[in-house]
């Protein structure tokens, strides 16, 4: 398949960072921790060190190995500040549209740690959630200090019933924070960690979607995924978030064969940006599935807007320019 040879190079080094992009929108508050969970702090109340940035620091596996062990799985590192958890549902079988979803395309739970350079520790989560967990995993995390701060859908009508919440925490205990947010984990049927197995070409025209978008992206073997990055610095409250995090567009084609893909995706927007970017959906005949906030305190603001299509793939991309055009992204790689 065109484009292979130099998309397998690349996809080593950044997979797991194109995991936790295409979940990005993650959910800011700021929150203090104590000794055994995070406790919130009154939204949107300044925390400690309010109006002077905090930048987050370099971490390394090793930092994390009590946050690993507390959610019951390995994570990975992204641009060495970022200590990212992917969650797949596999267990759920999900019907939209008349494409069965794949955990790739739009049922992957992501997680984020970072920490600062006042010790702190910031959390983020993008989690898959059925309708019937939802009440449970939401007690639980409210129950340990976690917050939510955004709850909505990424696809149209589909069965069984799917919510995806946005979760956020910052405190001085990382384990804990780790230890609050599996307790609502628990509560849901997310199944444990598979060791990876062999990546497999994915059956689309990479060169033809790469080239109509004009980036690169990455393939797991179940899906394709190109990833765009605010130009802007955003901050959660006095917190810089690190590049990637809480503010991507990211666009994900699974493929159905004959050249055909369903996209599911969303793309990060200034207020400004918005109208534009949804008649730029639209007229590519791509269908519109949500209108709304992922953070509480972030800065400058940020809307996103979930949209699904399913059509040829590179038309599906050619679809997408104007909407990325609207908005001041740059791609990821």
């Amino acid at each position: 398949m065109t484009g292979d040879r130099q998309q397998d190079t690349n996809t080593r080094a950044i997979t797991s960072r194109r995991r936790v992009l295409a979940a990005a929108a993650l959910a800011p508050m700021l929150t203090a921790a104590g000794p055994a969970a995070a406790r919130a702090l009154p939204t949107g109340m300044p925390g400690p060190g309010h109006g002077k940035r905090v930048k987050p620091v370099p971490t390394g596996l090793a930092d994390w190995a009590g946050v690993a062990k507390a959610l019951g799985r390995a994570g990975d590192m992204l641009r060495a500040t970022t200590y990212h958890t992917a969650f797949p549902r596999r267990d759920l079988l999900v019907v939209s549209d008349g494409v069965v979803v794949t955990p790739g395309l739009a049922l992957g739970t992501h997680v984020a740690f970072v920490r600062y350079a006042d010790g702190s520790t910031m959390l983020m989560g993008d989690v898959v959630v059925t309708e019937n967990e939802l009440q449970r995993a939401t007690d639980a995390w409210q129950a340990h200090g976690i917050e939510q701060t955004a709850l909505h859908k990424h696809l149209l009508s589909q069965t069984p019933d799917i919510w995806w919440t946005h979760v956020h925490a910052h405190g001085h205990d990382a384990v804990a924070l780790a230890r609050g947010l599996r307790a609502g984990f628990d509560r849901t049927g997310t199944p444990p960690a598979l060791p990876p197995g062999p990546r497999t070409p994915i059956d689309l025209d990479i060169a033809g979607i790469e080239a109509a978008l004009g980036t690169k992206g990455v393939s797991d073997g179940e899906v394709y995924k190109c990833v765009f990055l605010r130009r802007e610095t955003i901050a959660d409250g006095h917190l810089i978030l690190p590049p990637g995090l809480g503010s991507t567009s990211a666009f994900t084609f699974q493929p159905l064969g004959g050249g055909r893909a369903a996209l599911a995706g969303d793309c990060a927007m200034l207020a400004g940006e918005v109208q534009n970017t949804l008649k730029a959906l639209r007229r590519g005949g791509i269908k519109l599935v949500e209108l709304h906030n992922h953070h509480l305190a972030e800065d400058p603001r940020l809307f996103f807007t979930h949209f699904w299509a399913v059509g040829d793939a590179v038309e599906l991309a050619r679809a997408l320019r104007p909407a990325v055009e609207a908005t001041n992204v740059v791609p990821s790689l």
